[in-house]
This record gives C-alpha cells, sequence and structure tokens, in this order.
C-alpha cells in the first residue's frame, strides 16, 4: 500500500513539476511577463518614496491650496484613463479575435484610430466626471474651481494619454497578448516623474530633465501655478503643447508602422495568439 502511494505521489509531483515548468518556460519567453513582475513594487516604492521626501521638507504644503491633492488625482486620472480607454477598446478588439475581420471591410488604420480616440474621450469624461461628483460629495471640494485652465489641463493630458495609448495598443499588436500588461501598467511608470503630487524640484538633478520632457509634467505644475498663485503660466502650457504634438505623432507613427508589418507578415488574421 505504501509502495502504491509513493508511486501516486511521484507521479504527483511530476505532474506539478511540469505545470509548473511550463510556465517558466512561459516566463523566459515573454518579457512583458518578466517585467511585470518587478514593475509595480518598483512603481510604488518610488512613487511614494519622492512623496515623503517631498514632505519631510515641506510638512505645511498641502495646508496653502485647498484641494491641490484631489485635484492632481482627478488630473491623473485623465491621463490614465485617455490611455486605458484607447489600449481597453482596442483589446477588446483582440480579445474577441475581430481585428482581422474589421480590416476586411473597407476600414482604414487611421479610422481605427479615429474610432479609439473617441471611445477613449467618452470613456474618459465618463469615469473622471463620476469622480469629480463624488469629490464634490465627500470631500465639498469641486475641480472646477480652477476655472478656465482646467480645459487647457484636460485636453493636454488626454492628449498625452492617447499617445501612450497608441504605442501600448502597437506593441500588443506586434507581440500578442503576452504584452497585454504593458497596456495596463505602462502608463504608471511615468507618474514618479510627472510631479503629480510634489513639484520637479523634488527629483534628483538628473532626473528633471526626463521629467521636464513629459507634457505631464507642464500640466501639474502648471496647476500648482493656479492653485498657489492664482496665475496660469502660459509658458509651462506652451510646452505641453509643444510636446504633446510630437508624443502624438510619434503614437500614431507607431501604431501604423506596426499595423503595416503586422499586415505584411500576414499575421493581423492571427494576431493575439
Amino acid at each position: 500500500m505504501s509502495g502504491v502511494a509513493a508511486v501516486s505521489l511521484r507521479g504527483s509531483s511530476r505532474r506539478v513539476g511540469a505545470l509548473v515548468l511550463r510556465h517558466l518556460y512561459l516566463l523566459r519567453g515573454s518579457w512583458p511577463r518578466v517585467l511585470e513582475l518587478i514593475y509595480w513594487p518598483t512603481v510604488q516604492m518610488v512613487l511614494w518614496g519622492f512623496i515623503t521626501l517631498f514632505f519631510m521638507n515641506t510638512s505645511s504644503w498641502v495646508a496653502q491650496a485647498t484641494g491641490v491633492l484631489i485635484s492632481a488625482i482627478l488630473l491623473w486620472d485623465v491621463l490614465f484613463r485617455g490611455q486605458l480607454g484607447v489600449a481597453v477598446v482596442f483589446l477588446e478588439e483582440m480579445w474577441s479575435r475581430n481585428l482581422g475581420q474589421l480590416f476586411v471591410t473597407p476600414l482604414r488604420p487611421w479610422e481605427l484610430i479615429a474610432a479609439l480616440l473617441t471611445m477613449s474621450l467618452i470613456r474618459t469624461l465618463i469615469g473622471v466626471g463620476g469622480a469629480a461628483l463624488v469629490a464634490v460629495g465627500v470631500f465639498d471640494y469641486s475641480i472646477a474651481t480652477l476655472g478656465l485652465p482646467l480645459v487647457a489641463f484636460f485636453v493636454n493630458l488626454i492628449v498625452m494619454g492617447w499617445a501612450i495609448g497608441l504605442m501600448t495598443s502597437a506593441l500588443v499588436m506586434r507581440y500578442g497578448l503576452g504584452a497585454e500588461n504593458l497596456a495596463w501598467g505602462a502608463i504608471f511608470v511615468l507618474q514618479p516623474i510627472s510631479a503629480v503630487f510634489y513639484p520637479v524640484s523634488v527629483l534628483p538633478g538628473w532626473l528633471q530633465p526626463i521629467a521636464k520632457s513629459l507634457p505631464a509634467t507642464h500640466v501639474f505644475e502648471g496647476m500648482r501655478a493656479v492653485l498657489f498663485d492664482h496665475v496660469l503660466r502660459m509658458d509651462l502650457l506652451l510646452n505641453a503643447v509643444a510636446l504633446n504634438v510630437i508624443y502624438l505623432a510619434v503614437g500614431i507613427a507607431v501604431f501604423l508602422f506596426y499595423f503595416r508589418s503586422v499586415r505584411v507578415r500576414g499575421q493581423l488574421l492571427h494576431v493575439g495568439e
């Protein structure tokens, strides 16, 4: 009886080992999956490390402007929802294996891009609008107190989100659903250096030029200028607009490049596999 149990145990351990080995091979062959394992802990550590450093040196900062952190969170959500709106709508076509069927029709790539951006705008307005209403009811704070600059901030953030969403969607189209996690988390690697909750001056000197290359950084610095100094910094706004022109152009170019590559390889009907 003990021999039978030993044989059964060995067989069971071999099956478990085989399944574990399968997933190890899956990890080894997919760099996006490996990246995901260290991605979130690293991003959270860096973000909250900078927040802690800032508040250690400026403890009374939040009290100087009502709603500065709530405004930062809501505006960050515009960027996040803008990117996610593009990526999720694109992923839904991949999950349903409908991408190839779409392009059997006269649909052109730029028309797909236009539809993705439109759906992203709708989803962002719904998501952020709901959160803004909750902020009014729970915290008695309305982001509308930012006034007309709010429109400029919104447009710049959602355009940057679109650019990143198109880039991540292009990578998923090229590398398949193994790269799907990039669509969900790519935007968060930029959060610690986008000056969302603290000024650029908190960052190490070598990191500040990188931060200033992001449109979002100029938007969040501009938001604080409105709340603290009651002035719209046109220099920051123009910087964000100029950078967004570049970002969106690159995002569209990358998407079209990978679309053309997938189509030439004959992979359009099998994309995601």
